[in-house]
Order: C-alpha cells, then sequence, then structure tokens
C-alpha cells in the first residue's frame, strides 16, 4: 500500500488508516482475539498508518493497539492518539459506558475535558503508558468544539512545542465540523486537521475547509469515509446510521442513488466511499473503522482501486442532483 507525507512533515501515513474505535468496542463488544485478529489483517495488508484515542472504550482502543503492534518494527508504523480528555476514576460507575459515550465497556473510569498545557501532557504521558511506546507519530487535539479558546490557546501551544522539540512529529485538531477547524487553520500553526463525516461521497461540506488546508500548506486527514454506516453497504437499509444516529430519510434516498449509480459501474458503494476523499491532491489519507478481518481485506482493495473517470462524473452528477431536489 502506498505511503504518502502529512503536509509538510516527514511523518508518513498509509493511504488507507486503521481507526481504532471500533476495537475499543463502538457500539457493541468484540473480544480481545477479534482485535487483535483485525489488527492483523490490517497489517497484512498494508496499513501503516493507526489512529485512536484514550475517548474509544476508556482506554480499551489504545491497550489493544499497544498490544497488536509491540511485536512490529517500530520504524515501520505511524500511529496517532489524541488529548483533550483525561481519563479518572468515576465517582458513580453505572456498570457500562454505552449510554453516555456509546462504547460496550465497563465506566470505571470517566473522561474529563482538559485542554490546558497540564491536562495535555498529562493526556499524552497515559497514552504512552497503555500504547507501550515511548513516542507517538501525530497528536490531534480532540474535538475541542466547547473549548475552542483553551485548545488555541494552551493545547495546540504545547503539542507544538513538543513538535518543534523532536518529541512528536506532527500536531492536528480532530473534529466532526467544519467552521472550528477552519478557524484552527487559519489561527494555529498545526500540521493537520482530520476531519470526520464532512468529506465524503455524501457529505462534501469540507470543500472550504480543504481549500483554506491546500492554502496553507496543512494536510487533510478524512475520517468516517462511511458516514458512520450508512455507505459501508452496497445498498443501504433502513436500519442505517448517519452521523452516529438512525439516518434520515433524505440521506437514505441520496445514499441509495449513489449505489445505484455505483452498481451500473460496476463496483459497489463502498468502494466509491473509501475512494472519494482521495480523489483531492490535500487529502493524506483516508481513515476507516473496522471490526472485522474482512472488512480490512475488501477496503485495502477497495482503496488500492480507483473508479474510472465515468463513474466519477455520473457519481457526482447524482451527488448534485440528490442535493438539490426535495424527496417526493
Amino acid at each position: 500500500m502506498r505511503t504518502r507525507p502529512l503536509g509538510g512533515t516527514r511523518v508518513q501515513v498509509s493511504t488507507l488508516g486503521f481507526g481504532a474505535a471500533p476495537v475499543g468496542n463502538l457500539h457493541s463488544p468484540i473480544g480481545d482475539f477479534q482485535a487483535q485478529a483485525t489488527l492483523d489483517a490490517a497489517w497484512d495488508a498494508g496499513v501503516r498508518y493507526y489512529d485512536t484515542a484514550p475517548h474509544y472504550g476508556l482506554g480499551l482502543s489504545e491497550r489493544r493497539l499497544g498490544d497488536a503492534l509491540a511485536h512490529r518494527p517500530r520504524a515501520e508504523f505511524t500511529i496517532s492518539t489524541k488529548v483533550g480528555r483525561l481519563l479518572e476514576p468515576h465517582p458513580a460507575p453505572t456498570g457500562s459506558d454505552l449510554a453516555a459515550a456509546g462504547f460496550a465497556v465497563p465506566d470505571t473510569l470517566v473522561r474529563r475535558p482538559d485542554y490546558s498545557r497540564d491536562g495535555v501532557l498529562r493526556s499524552l504521558e497515559d497514552s504512552l503508558n497503555r500504547l507501550r511506546l515511548d513516542h507517538v507519530d501525530i497528536v490531534y487535539v480532540h474535538d475541542p468544539d466547547d473549548h475552542l479558546d483553551a485548545a488555541l490557546g494552551h493545547a495546540l501551544p504545547t503539542l507544538t512545542a513538543l513538535r518543534d522539540q523532536g518529541v512528536i512529529g506532527a500536531v492536528g485538531v480532530g473534529m466532526n465540523t467544519v467552521a472550528p477547524l477552519l478557524r484552527v487553520v487559519a489561527e494555529a500553526d498545526v500540521d493537520a486537521v482530520m476531519v470526520a463525516g464532512r468529506w465524503t461521497l455524501l457529505d462534501r461540506t469540507a470543500r472550504p475547509l480543504l481549500d483554506a488546508c491546500a492554502e496553507r500548506g496543512v494536510a487533510v486527514v478524512a475520517a468516517a469515509p462511511f458516514n458512520s454506516g450508512l455507505l459501508s453497504r452496497p445498498y443501504p437499509q433502513g436500519d442505517a446510521t448517519f452521523d452516529y444516529g438512525p439516518a434520515p430519510e433524505s440521506a437514505l434516498r441520496r445514499a441509495r442513488l449513489l449505489a445505484g449509480v455505483s452498481a451500473r459501474h460496476g463496483t459497489e458503494l463502498p468502494h466509491a466511499a473509501l475512494r472519494f476523499p482521495l480523489r483531492d491532491p490535500g487529502v493524506a489519507c483516508v481513515v476507516a473503522g473496522f471490526r472485522t478481518p474482512e472488512e480490512v481485506v475488501s477496503a485495502a482493495r477497495w482503496t488500492a482501486t480507483d473508479l474510472t473517470e465515468e463513474a466519477w462524473l455520473d457519481l457526482d452528477m447524482a451527488a448534485a442532483q440528490a442535493a438539490e431536489v426535495p424527496p417526493s
């Protein structure tokens, strides 16, 4: 699998990145054996970029990722984690984190937002311990929607200092919303932004962000290319999810239209969804989450194979028409 530089840094990322939220038991549990097998399948398929966060399974994702990569040559893979949420003992656990944050793990810990210098340094140290590593390559400030001033004033300067000292390789911010990322790109010294679900075959609202990043030499990491499930099947079903909730009828209608166009060109909707972000030269890689080895193998095959220009023209036309025409 090809690798690309992350913007102007020395950090390299594979064109397909492994999003490690599912191996942190996102929505439903998977066992250690399945998590290990899925991560091994990613390595065998050539995936060399792995993204995680303390938020994912209250540290379970980081621990499983650390276990899976412990015997791999450190110079051969790139890993990113995130800061902004400290994990602390839960004063009143309910038994499960599902209702609070969507992870099927015991809620013996609780997340506390902290975008201060001390919070960033403590979070990074805790992550290194869970990952069993002495350094990570990329650190993103995680979802600072309600803490943007603190992220700009404290968290990001702390990370840029670590980067300038050679402690980490690159600094970024990861969010699901475009407007705050535009402000980050304009005001902060970042190497990359991870935008989740806003630069996809279905949702292209990150176009202004990609343009701003291109002007400033900031790399884009396109995460959640399946829009949390809606684009992950050849034909979206009524129980599909979009942005981590039930897919509205308008999104289902548009996704099914795109599925039909994909089929007419001899491919599948998830293939088009994975390849779409990589069409833009400012996108360094696409990051998707996987629960099974089979999902990884399919994704690696799709990532390596582009669609025809005719297919993209028809998909772009269908996407534009579906966005403009109201449901009947």
